[in-house]
C-alpha cells in the first residue's frame, strides 16, 4: 500500500505550529447503524478498519461514546439540537408530525454561519423538527454537497454521511451472501441462537465495516489533496447502534454505545485536552456534539443546548475522565411503541421498562425484514431458544440492571439482587430527577401530544411539569410491592386526570394477576370512559390477565376514532395482546374506519400485519 502523508502524520510526534487560518475546520464522517463492539478498534473479533485506526493514531479515541437515542431520526435530532429529544417532543421514529426547536435557539450550524463558517451536509437529515427552523443553517445539504465550495480561507465544517453499515443493507438471504468474513469466527451474542443465518449474517456486517472504511480512506484522500489536514478536526462516529437484531431500536448497551474517535490537526493541538493517540474513558454523549462544535469554532454555546463540550478551550482530561454518565431513551420505533428510558453510570446500565409487557420481539415490520430476526422468532415459537435467547419474546421486568463489565450482553439482570441494591436505587434516583427535570413529554401518549403542543413543545413541557412529575410517580408505582403500590393505583384509577387513569392501569398490567383487587373497576373503565386510551389500557389489563375478551371493546374504540395516529397506538395494544402467549387473534376485517385505508406506514404496517 502506497504510504501517504497522512499515514505519516500518524507516526510523528505532535508540534503546534502557525495556523493557516483564524479558526479550525470541522469535518464528521459519519457511519450508519454500527456500535463499538463492531470495530476491531474497540472489540477482538471486531472489523479491521485501517483508516479509522489511523484517525486515532493521530487524534483521541472515545472509549465510552454514546448516542442518546438507539435509531437515525431521535439521535439526529438530538445531535442537531444539542437537546435531549424527550424535553423537546422530537423522541419518535418516524415522526408522525414535525415540531418546532426551543424558542430562541438555533439547530447548532445556524451559530457556524452566522460567524463565517461555511457549513455543509452530504447529505442525510432525518430531523424531526418544523422545516421552517432548517432556514439558513447549511450553506448545502444534498448528495452533492462540499466544503469545495466555500469561499478562499473561509472554514468550514461539513458532514459526510456512508450508509453502508445500514440496516437495510444486511436484507436478503444470508445463505447466498458473498463473504469474507469467516462465519465460524464471529463471536455471537449471548442472547442470539448458534445457526448459519446468525453467524453469516454476523460475518456479511462485519465485510459492510470494512467496505465502509475503504470509502471512509477514499474521503480522507481528498482532504489530504486538498491540504486541509492540519486545520480539520475530523470526527468520526456512527450514527447509532446497531444492527443485528436487539441492537437498533432498542436502549441498551448495543443499541446506544458507538465509535467515535477525533483526529486532532497539528496546527490546533492546544484545543484537545490529550495529546493524540490517547483512549479516553469520560462518557461523553450525542447531545454534546453541537456545544463540542461551537468551543472549537470558539462561539459561545446558546444557554438553552443540554450538551457540554468535550473538546476546545477550557475542557480538561481530568474534567473529562470524571464524566461517567449517558442517558438515553426509546419510545416509538415506526409502528411499534414503547417507553423506555436509560443511564448508564460507570460500569452500570439502568434501565426502566415503563411498559414492560410492549416485549422487545413486538412485530415490526421493518425489523422483520431482516431474516435472522424472523428466524430467531420461529425458534422462539417452536421452542427452541435458551433461557437469554428467549428473554426478547417475553415480557420485561419494570427494571433492570447490568454489570457491563462481566456482562456486556445484559443477560443478567441484578436489579432483584441484594448485593446490589444501593445502586439500584442511585440510579434509579438519578434516571427519576433527570425525567422529572426535563421534563420528559412521553408521559402525555403521542396523539394527545401532538395535538396540544407540537408548536412550542419545551414551553409546554414547563407549563405542565408538576402534572407530568405526577405522571411519572404513578407510572413509578410498579417499582413497589403490590401492596405498598396498592393505594397508589387506586388514587390514580379514581382521578379526574385521565392520564393518571391511563398509567394507574399500566401499572395494574405491569403487576399482572396481582392487580386482581382492580378487575371490576377496570371493567368499568373499559366499558364507558370518556377517554378511549384509558379504555384501551384497561382492556389491555384485562386481556393480558384473561380475565375478558379485550377484542370487542378495541374494535369499538378503533372504529369510533378517524385519527390514524391514535390507531397506531391503539393497534399497538393489540398487536402484544395477539402475539402474547397464550394470545387473542384479531379479526381485522371488522375494522371499519377510514383510517384502515391510510397509506401511512405506521397504520398500514400493522393493518398489514393484522390481515
Amino acid at each position: 500500500m502506497k504510504i501517504t502523508r497522512f499515514l505519516l502524520l500518524a507516526c510523528l510526534v505532535p508540534f503546534a505550529a502557525e495556523a493557516k487560518q483564524d479558526k479550525p475546520n470541522i469535518v464528521w464522517i459519519v457511519s450508519e447503524d454500527n456500535s463499538a463492539k463492531w470495530l476491531r478498534l474497540y472489540n477482538e473479533g471486531g472489523a479491521p478498519m485501517p483508516y479509522v485506526e489511523r484517525l486515532a493514531r493521530v487524534g483521541i479515541t472515545f472509549n465510552n461514546a454514546f448516542s442518546c437515542a438507539p435509531v437515525c431520526s431521535v439521535a439526529r435530532s438530538t445531535i442537531i439540537s444539542g437537546c435531549y429529544a424527550p424535553r423537546l417532543g422530537a423522541q419518535y421514529h418516524r415522526k408522525q408530525a414535525t415540531v418546532a426547536m426551543p424558542d430562541g435557539l438555533r439547530m447548532f450550524p445556524w451559530y457556524l454561519r452566522k460567524n463565517g463558517y461555511h457549513t455543509t451536509n452530504n447529505s442525510k437529515e432525518d430531523y424531526n423538527f418544523h422545516p421552517a427552523d432548517k432556514k439558513d443553517v447549511w450553506d448545502a445539504s444534498s448528495r452533492k454537497a462540499s466544503y469545495k465550495n466555500r469561499k478562499p480561507g473561509q472554514p468550514f465544517f461539513h458532514v459526510q454521511n456512508f450508509g453502508t453499515t445500514h440496516e437495510g443493507k444486511t436484507f436478503g438471504d444470508p445463505l447466498k451472501f458473498q463473504l469474507k468474513t469467516d462465519p465460524a469466527k464471529v463471536k455471537l451474542a449471548a442472547y442470539h441462537p448458534d445457526t448459519p443465518v446468525f453467524r453469516r449474517s454476523y460475518a456479511h456486517y462485519l465485510d459492510n465495516h470494512m467496505a465502509v472504511d475503504a470509502q471512509i480512506g477514499a474521503f480522507l484522500k481528498k482532504l489530504e489533496i486538498d491540504g486541509l489536514l492540519d486545520d480539520t478536526f475530523i470526527f468520526y462516529y456512527g450514527d447509532h447502534g446497531g444492527v443485528m437484531p436487539g441492537s437498533k431500536g432498542y436502549a441498551n448497551e448495543s443499541g446506544l454505545r458507538v465509535p467515535m474517535v477525533v483526529s486532532v490537526p497539528k496546527n490546533w493541538q492546544h484545543l484537545a485536552p490529550t495529546p493524540a493517540r490517547t483512549r479516553v474513558d469520560g462518557f461523553v454523549e450525542f447531545v454534546d456534539l453541537s456545544a463540542t462544535v461551537l468551543n472549537l469554532a470558539g462561539i459561545e454555546i446558546p444557554a438553552a443546548i443540554d450538551g457540554k463540550p468535550f473538546l476546545g478551550k477550557g475542557v480538561t482530561l481530568e474534567e473529562l475522565n470524571k464524566r461517567d454518565q449517558s442517558f438515553g431513551y426509546a419510545d416509538r420505533f415506526d409502528e411499534k411503541y414503547d417507553l423506555v428510558r436509560t443511564l448508564r453510570k460507570g460500569k452500570f446500565r439502568y434501565s426502566r421498562n415503563y411498559q414492560p409487557f410492549n416485549f422487545d420481539g413486538l412485530y415490526n415490520e421493518y425489523r422483520y425484514k431482516q431474516t435472522p430476526f424472523a428466524q430467531w422468532r420461529e425458534l422462539y415459537l417452536s421452542g427452541k431458544l435458551n433461557a437469554a435467547q428467549e428473554q426478547f419474546f417475553k415480557a420485561r421486568p419494570a427494571e433492570t440492571l447490568y454489570d457491563l463489565s462481566s456482562d456486556p450482553d445484559e443477560v443478567k439482570n441484578l436489579a432483584s439482587d441484594p448485593a446490589h441494591q444501593k445502586t439500584l436505587l442511585e440510579l434509579r434516583a438519578l434516571l427519576q430527577k433527570r425525567i422529572k427535570g426535563m421534563p420528559d413529554l412521553s408521559f402525555y401518549p403521542e396523539p394527545v401530544f401532538l395535538k396540544t403542543a407540537t408548536d412550542s413543545p419545551v414551553a409546554f413541557g414547563q407549563k405542565h411539569k408538576s402534572e407530568i412529575a405526577k405522571l411519572i410517580e404513578t407510572a413509578d408505582l410498579s417499582l413497589k410491592s403490590f401492596e405498598e403500590a396498592k393505594e397508589g393505583i387506586a388514587t390514580a384509577l379514581d382521578a379526574k386526570n385521565p392520564w393518571e387513569r391511563y398509567w394507574g392501569l399500566i401499572v395494574c398490567s405491569t403487576f399482572g394477576k396481582q392487580a386482581a383487587p382492580f378487575y371490576e373497576q377496570a371493567k368499568k373503565l373499559a366499558a364507558d370512559d370518556a377517554e378511549p386510551l384509558v379504555r384501551t389500557r384497561a382492556a389491555e389489563f384485562l386481556g393480558l390477565t384473561r380475565q375478558q375478551d379485550p377484542r370487542p371493546v378495541l374494535t369499538e374504540v378503533l372504529n369510533a376514532t378517524e385519527d390514524h395516529i391514535l390507531a397506531n397506538l391503539i393497534l399497538n395494544t393489540v398487536v402484544v395482546l395477539q402475539d402474547s402467549k397464550p394470545g387473542y387473534k384479531f379479526d381485522a376485517s371488522k375494522l371499519t374506519a377510514s383510517w384502515v385505508n391510510n397509506k401511512k406506514a405506521e397504520v398500514a404496517s400493522r393493518v398489514l400485519y393484522l390481515k
